[in-house]
């Protein structure tokens, strides 16, 4: 599994880190570029040391790093796209400013249903887990809707409103920049982030890029899709383990997780 924001921090070498230096020179690496670079560099190690996959799946921007993984998408083109994304995104954010807000503890339905009736940009954007869903869109609407939903509300360190209608710009730019590469049938299936279903050939791998930075992330339907599958255990490419801890609010889902540094310890 390929954690999306709030994992920088790991280290990145080999021909990833040379394949960065080509798309950045001595400049400096755009933050989603950190997170990409990081998260395959740990999953050559895993692969170096005979972990292999039998399915890879991703959290929103980690869907690239899944699509690599998967053999759908070269290091180059990956590193290219997600620089790409990282820039369009910011543009977006910078135009269309917004947040984002976790809800722990509520019922999704509630959050929902305040959501539907508020005024403003405001969508679900992230079903993380059963009792974890982040909103996002603009912030005074954020509040408005949030006002008398149940639950913890946590916001996050995020420089916009992903997953809503506010990176559409950046979306439409990023469909431009994918129709221009060529993917590749992959090797292992990947679990699509924003619906559950398996991606088992290019033409669906690229249709789910160009898609996500306007649909919600559903790893609910992930996890669940693995457990269908006979999954018993995952790895997380990434140094924060957000995605291995997220697996505890998964009731009946026998399921455990590690970090990739862990297995390689």
């Amino acid at each position: 599994m390929f954690p999306g924001q709030g994992t920088t921090g790991g280290e990145v070498s080999g021909e990833v880190r040379e394949a960065v230096e080509r798309e950045v020179g001595g400049g400096e690496v755009p933050y989603q570029l950190a997170v990409f670079a990081s998260s395959v560099t740990l999953f050559y190690r895993l692969r170096e040391a005979g972990v292999e996959a039998d399915v890879v799946a991703g959290h929103s921007l980690g869907e690239y790093a899944a699509a690599h993984a998967a053999g759908a998408l070269t290091l180059d083109d990956g590193v290219r796209l997600v620089a790409a994304r990282d820039r369009l995104m910011s543009e977006a954010s910078e135009k269309n400013p917004g947040g984002m807000v976790a809800v722990i503890g509520a019922d999704p339905r509630a959050v929902e249903e305040a959501v539907a009736g508020a005024e403003g940009v405001v969508v679900a954007a992230n079903y993380n887990t059963p009792r974890q869903l982040v909103v996002s869109g603009e912030r005074d609407a954020l509040d408005r809707a949030l006002e008398n939903v149940k639950g913890r509300k946590v916001p996050l360190e995020v420089v916009g409103a992903f997953h809503s209608p506010l990176m559409r710009d950046a979306s439409e730019r990023m469909e431009r920049l994918l129709e221009e590469v060529e993917f590749r049938e992959p090797g292992v299936p990947i679990v699509s982030a924003a619906s559950g279903e398996l991606l088992a050939d290019a033409g669906k791998v690229k249709a789910a890029l160009r898609a996500q930075m306007l649909l919600p992330v559903r790893w609910v339907e992930v996890v669940e899709k693995l457990r269908e599958l006979g999954v018993r255990e995952v790895v997380e490419c990434g140094e924060g383990g957000t995605l291995v801890r997220m697996l505890r609010d998964f009731k009946g889902v026998e399921i455990s997780g590690e970090k990739a540094g862990e297995v390689l310890a």
